[in-house]
């Protein structure tokens, strides 16, 4: 609690021995509270941290076998890179005759062996963010916790780093925490995702599961796009034992757009077909994305860019239509 703010309760999480975990939600959620918990920043109110077993909840940071690795890196701007990740093994009581081996194979590991004697300030971003992760991992802690780790880089630097994380955690097998508020680096990176919302668990899976099979309208809608439908369809299969205070929802790359006059496939037991007015069309390299005014309502279409693919422009009228079997039903 922060005062009179409760800013996580009922947090009850399990990380396995090895596995990448990330906890994703928007600003306010309490992701960040959490990790400050495990962290030993923040002491909780209520509750315990167990680690392998052991309770840490009174234990300090500083006391804590962890890696860290910040949002700003928050590398000494005073020491050199090798003398940057020397510090946590001298720490240790690492005597240097090992620690200097164990720092060119880390550089090495990076792809920084040449940078050894250069200053923070002389790295660009994803050089430090290199380095902040090859300090975090360099002493073998039992686990890593990730804060941010790519919110200051731009996209092309953010997906090269992904590839990089992910190919640590595969090689050193270290137990990661991850908070993020970035949906696609919570679906490249993690073996589980733990969505926050107002401080508590919304729902907790594996990313396919998640996308694919969200359990609240607020799920569908963080974790990408979606279609909430206005339009009944008794046949749409439902993926919650109850269908009572549930709507349907599609994504929107699981609808077809076509024009009025396109040949109807044969197989409309299967499927949903709707009519209705382009509003808008929007160029994104890839893909193209369409708001389609439904009756009252509107639906976003999603489609991979393709040679000799119609294209529609604002007000023509167009056929939408999906598998019912694509509909899932959300809690709201």
């Amino acid at each position: 609690m922060y005062g009179a703010v409760t800013a996580v309760r009922d947090l009850s999480l399990t990380v396995g021995r090895g596995e990448f975990v990330t906890i994703l939600g928007p600003s306010g959620s309490g992701k960040t509270t959490a990790l400050m918990l495990l962290a030993g920043f923040v002491a909780p109110t209520q509750g315990d941290v167990l680690i392998a077993g052991k309770s840490v909840a009174a234990v300090p940071s500083y006391r804590r076998d962890q890696g860290i690795v910040f949002q700003s890196y928050a590398l000494f701007p005073h020491l050199t890179v090798r003398q940057n990740l020397e510090f946590p093994l001298e720490m240790r009581g690492m005597k240097a005759a090992e620690r200097l081996p164990r720092v060119k194979r880390m550089l090495e590991r990076v792809h920084l062996k040449d940078f050894g004697d250069r200053m923070p300030s002389q790295l660009s971003g994803g050089q430090q963010q290199r380095i902040a992760l090859a300090r975090a991992l360099i002493a073998d802690p039992p686990f890593l916790l990730l804060d941010e780790p790519l919110g200051a880089l731009d996209r092309n630097l953010r997906e090269q780093m992904q590839i990089e994380m992910k190919s640590l955690h595969q090689e050193f097998g270290i137990t990661t925490i991850c908070v993020t508020h970035d949906q696609e680096e919570a679906l490249t990176l993690s073996d589980r995702i733990i969505v926050m919302r107002a401080g508590e668990i919304e729902q907790t899976g594996t990313p396919e599961a998640l996308y694919d099979r969200p359990a609240t309208s607020f799920v569908a809608n963080f974790l990408g796009e979606a279609n909430i439908l206005q339009i009944p369809d008794p046949k749409a299969e439902s993926t919650v034992e109850s269908r009572s205070a549930t709507v349907p929802m599609i994504r929107p790359e699981r609808i077809s757009i076509s024009a009025l006059t396109a040949k109807i496939g044969t197989d409309t037991e299967q499927r949903q077909h709707v009519t209705g007015r382009v509003k808008d069309m929007i160029y994104a390299g890839p893909s193209r994305k369409y708001h389609v005014r439904v009756g009252s309502g509107e639906l976003i279409v999603r489609e991979h860019c393709a040679t000799g693919q119609t294209v529609f422009k604002p007000g023509e009228e167009v056929r939408l239509d999906w598998l019912r079997s694509d509909v899932r039903f959300v809690k709201i």
